[in-house]
């Protein structure tokens, strides 16, 4: 019997460019197992593919070793942070509030 293959793509974009590469992967391929088929790892070698944080759709997969894709997923693989959001927010605060307080 034919196995059906599942159309899924990989996304990631580094500091300088951005991929998106399609690849048909067999069913039951987990997520971690789609990555490396797509072959990913070879366009961008210092990405570690067996511990970077993925999503799909902008949602994180807590376990992309045993979720299985699905048709159509986009697999999003997701850099470090370089600053805490809150933190940035905070700084910004206290800065407006700062030169608001010289101009008064």
């Amino acid at each position: 019997m034919v196995e059906a293959l599942k159309e899924v793509e990989v996304a990631y974009a580094a500091v300088d460019r951005q991929v998106l590469l399609s690849v048909a992967v067999p069913a039951g391929t987990t997520v971690r197992a789609a990555l490396v088929a797509s072959g990913i790892g070879m366009v961008f070698p210092d990405l570690d593919l067996a511990e970077c944080p993925v999503g799909i759709f902008g949602k994180v997969i807590t376990n992309p070793d045993t979720r299985a894709v699905q048709s159509g997923d986009r697999i999003e693989i997701y850099r470090p942070l370089l600053a805490d959001p809150k933190e940035v927010r905070r700084l910004r605060a206290a800065k407006a509030a700062e030169a608001r307080s010289r101009n008064q």
